[in-house]
């Protein structure tokens, strides 16, 4: 017998959950992508898009997930050989890295493991070691979802301005947007991408690159570009609407987009929904807390400032991560996510680790959901847990 028949709940980070009204607005007759309707709300999006990542720059959409929008980014700015600097803390980090170097791009890595954020100590150390300033960029990662940690990146653009090194900076936000605060111009990013499955409130399909005239500036001797990429035909104002697009337009994808985002800017508003990201990951931390104090249960990030508000990585031991999911997701209809990249010499295939997602569409009697039957399998399982996991997260969320 199972207690999880009936409807389901994706608690893994991207896919994010997607609202029932996103998905109402994407269950539609294609439309004409040459005048009328979709062209005229389309052209309100890019403003709105700007407005989620505190941008004055332009913003370009592209069909793909998230490491298209990392080739995007890398082809418009970069030349084969040139020479960048990837700071990695997880498994997104180090596939940032990877995507450059597929593109014929010379990267140096910084990586600073699995449980810590940047050390700007040796981030100034490896940026002064370039004294030819032969760094055309450095690649950061404001959450990576592996890990759940998340990094400082104003004070990355902080190391770069005190050296007077010209270095890009490029953000990937791909799990951050819309879950916790960014503010690309105000803490100097110069590229920026994202993606539509995770903060969005959208199914996978759409990425974004925002760049501003100093990145801009370099496409002129980025060979890497080629015609697809090229982010300046898609925020050309004179291009036609599905020129933009390079062809046929994901019109459904954008009725979408455009109902998340008056969800997100028009109606919650975007300080509210940072500050529900933060609650929601407050109330999950407690019940974690309570349930490390008698038994196995830790989180991958010791210090709450330093975790993402988007998704916890917990550590349970070998085997109980892979057992707690696969139980949960049976016995109650929850799908926690597995210990990405997480993995170690005694734990090749991380099976002591899971992740619980509260990003995007998600409310507190989601995340108390959850929390109740991630204890219903620890009870199940007979792995050791703490009392008052529940009544924490309760207390968070009823002092919001």
């Amino acid at each position: 017998m199972t207690l999880g028949n009936g409807r389901s709940y994706l608690a893994i980070p991207g896919p994010s959950v997607v609202p029932d009204r996103v998905l109402n607005a994407m269950h539609r007759a294609s439309p004409n992508i040459y005048e009328g309707p979709l062209v005229e709300m389309a052209e309100t999006i890019y403003p709105d898009l700007n407005a989620v990542a505190r941008s004055r720059g332009k913003a370009a959409i592209y069909i793909g997930n998230g490491h298209a929008a990392w080739e995007a980014a890398l082809s418009n700015i970069l030349g084969r050989g040139d020479r960048v600097l990837a700071l990695a803390n997880g498994n997104f980090g180090l596939g940032f890295a990877e995507a450059a170097r597929g593109l014929g791009v010379d990267v140096e890595l910084l990586d600073f493991g699995r449980r810590a954020p940047y050390d700007l100590g040796r981030l100034e150390q490896a940026l002064k070691a370039d004294r030819t300033h032969a760094f055309k960029a450095v690649l950061a990662v404001h959450v990576d979802t592996a890990t759940g940690i998340r990094n400082d990146i104003a004070s990355v653009r902080g190391v770069l301005d005190g050296l007077n090194h010209p270095a890009l900076l490029v953000a990937d936000c791909i799990a951050s947007l819309g879950c916790d605060r960014f503010e690309m111009d105000a803490w100097g990013v110069d590229v920026m991408v994202a993606a539509s499955q995770k903060g969005l409130m959208m199914p996978p399909g759409l990425s974004f690159v925002w760049f501003n005239e100093r990145a801009d500036a370099c496409h002129a001797s980025a060979d890497l570009s080629t015609p697809y990429w090229d982010w300046r035909s898609r925020t050309d104002p004179d291009s036609a609407f599905w020129q933009k697009f390079h062809g046929t337009p994901p019109a459904q994808q954008l009725f979408g987009l455009r109902e998340s985002l008056d969800m997100i800017l028009h109606e919650e508003g975007l300080e509210n929904v940072w500050a529900r990201h933060e609650t929601l990951a407050r109330a999950v931390w407690s019940a974690l807390d309570r349930w490390g104090a008698a038994g196995p249960i830790e989180m991958n990030v010791t210090d709450p400032a330093q975790r993402a508000h988007a998704v916890t990585t917990v550590h349970a031991g070998r085997p109980h991560g892979t057992a707690l999911r696969r139980w949960v997701e049976a016995r109650t209809g929850v799908t926690l996510g597995i210990g990405l990249g997480m993995g170690s010499v005694d734990d090749p295939d991380s099976d002591g680790v899971f992740r619980i997602a509260h990003m995007g569409h998600v409310n507190a009697h989601m995340v108390l959901g959850v929390l109740g039957a991630v204890e219903a399998g620890l009870k199940a399982l007979g792995i050791p847990y703490g009392d008052g996991a529940l009544a924490a997260a309760a207390e968070v969320i009823a002092g919001a």
